[in-house]
């Protein structure tokens, strides 16, 4: 949370699950849009919060088969779990706060009333979640009579009822919505309140998120039916809500168009950086571009031509060094005509390349230690290469930065099978 000082420019809200995440697209393509979007021009001074009814197994699972990007905040399970970074480290006051009037003993005897509920699998019930699932018509029955029951012995509950099938009983201050309305009252007694904050969602257990005050919502296009109505009733009057004609992630960048929160064309809808100049250069959008050049050049989505080479080693000092995970070396260049005789190697194939937690920090006058995760996925093998490169900053360069070293150790065990590909 002390990435940068002072308040985040943006800080977007999002649910997974056919919100961030489409699980009709394959490919990932809406998901890689947005991830090269944020890495390039928002990951520097903004927060990214994943806001999911999955617990921190489903999560952590999830996370093994779509590209997603390492949030700053994790509020998982409904609501009543919230951790910070990459490590996850928990925020044991917000445990604290959902223990007053709970029991989950208590709930768990009053549920076993009523045979109509299903208990979910045992890694989605959480200290804070008890979750089931139940038919929409005998939902409203039950919803109508267990808090009261449940009341009358000391515990104070909120149910969620979404997708038409989940019924989650929480805490009654937890949620969604006072997960993210504790997390900026904390923001606030900082001084660091989010200059804007996007809330995105597509179910039930959403609509919590858009009742906060001074955010903006998104309700992507596939949203649920559930959503939608309580959009109608609650929400339709307030223009800081919209319901996007994108699905998934492309929703979540249509908003950010729509409401002028930023920047909205992600570098990977420009198909010739050297026909479409941007006018932030940054150390960050440099990395971003040139994965998209590899990743392109090796499923032979541009054109073979030896200019692009010559554009490359302008880029690539003449002097640089890159060092292999394995430990070897080799001149950029030599790697740079590695990487020419692999056009097309991947055509036809499962093959994505995609940049997290890119950092960037000016350490001269005119050079910047740049670090970040480069992830690759090849068929069914997925590595991730921990990267660091000294860049300097010339104005003669059309984008105006030099590669001048690199350095690649493999991220826990995704070490590649094949070690001959000098390929940075």
């Amino acid at each position: 949370m002390d990435r940068f000082n002072g308040s985040a420019r943006l800080m977007i809200v999002s649910d997974l699950d056919s919100t961030m995440v489409d699980h009709d697209d394959l490919d990932n393509l809406s998901l890689l849009r947005f991830n090269a979007l944020w890495e390039a021009y928002y990951r520097h001074d903004s927060l990214l919060v994943f806001s999911t009814g999955r617990s921190p197994t489903s999560y952590k699972k999830l996370r093994t088969r779509k590209p997603l990007l390492t949030p700053d905040i994790t509020i998982m399970s409904v609501g009543t779990e919230i951790t910070y970074g990459e490590s996850m480290v928990p925020d044991t006051a917000w445990t604290q706060y959902l223990n007053q009037k709970w029991s989950r003993d208590i709930v768990t005897q009053e549920t076993a009333k009523f045979p109509e509920l299903t208990p979910q699998s045992e890694k989605d019930q959480r200290p804070h979640k008890v979750s089931f699932f139940v038919e929409k018509a005998k939902a409203w029955e039950i919803i109508n009579v267990l808090p009261k029951r449940l009341e009358e012995r000391g515990v104070d509950v909120k149910i969620i009822y979404s997708s038409g099938i989940a019924l989650d009983i929480l805490p009654q201050g937890a949620g969604k919505g006072q997960a993210l309305a504790y997390l900026l009252k904390n923001f606030k007694v900082d001084g660091k309140v989010p200059m804007h904050t996007l809330v995105c969602g597509d179910s039930g257990n959403d609509a919590e998120l858009y009742s906060v005050p001074e955010v903006y919502g998104v309700m992507v296009s596939n949203a649920q039916e559930e959503l939608l109505q309580w959009y109608t009733q609650n929400a339709k009057n307030n223009p800081n809500i919209i319901h996007a004609t994108e699905r998934c992630a492309a929703g979540i960048i249509q908003a950010i168009g729509k409401f002028f929160l930023g920047p909205n064309v992600s570098p990977r809808d420009i198909r010739d950086f050297q026909k479409c100049k941007v006018d932030t250069f940054s150390p960050s959008h440099e990395v971003v571009k040139y994965y998209l050049f590899y990743e392109r050049w090796r499923r032979a989505e541009v054109e073979k031509s030896e200019q692009y080479v010559q554009n490359l080693k302008l880029v690539f000092c003449p002097l640089g060094i890159y060092v292999h995970p394995s430990g070897g070396e080799q001149p950029f260049h030599q790697c740079i005509d590695s990487m020419a005789k692999l056009y097309g190697d991947k055509q036809g194939h499962r093959f994505r390349v995609w940049v997290d937690r890119i950092s960037s920090a000016q350490i001269g006058s005119d050079i910047w230690l740049v670090k970040f995760h480069k992830w690759e996925l090849s068929g069914n093998e997925l590595q991730c290469y921990v990267t660091t490169v000294l860049m300097n900053l010339k104005a003669e360069l059309p984008d105006g930065f030099s590669w001048v070293h690199m350095h690649q150790t493999w991220l826990d065990d995704s070490r590649a099978r094949d070690q001959t590909v000098w390929c940075f």
